[in-house]
């Protein structure tokens, strides 16, 4: 199951961010920072969606850098 987590943080932690999640969650397939409406896009692939829940909650949710979050879940 992959999801998409797109991240706004706090001005100018937003490669902070990248690097600790990406050293943190091994799921991970891609992290990066980026221009636009969101400050980070983490793409994870897990097993199932409470492993997805876990890490947006326990990992992602919980870093003070971290403004809002919307998670994107796939389909298929």
């Amino acid at each position: 199951m992959k999801a998409y987590i797109l991240i706004q943080t706090r001005p100018g932690t937003s490669e902070e961010v990248v690097k600790a999640i990406k050293d943190r969650v091994k799921e991970v397939i891609s992290a990066d920072s980026v221009y636009g409406r969101f400050d980070a896009i983490v793409i994870i692939e897990a097993p199932d969606l409470g492993r997805i829940n876990e890490i947006v909650y326990e990992v992602v949710g919980k870093d003070p850098n971290i403004i809002h979050t919307e998670t994107s879940i796939t389909l298929f």
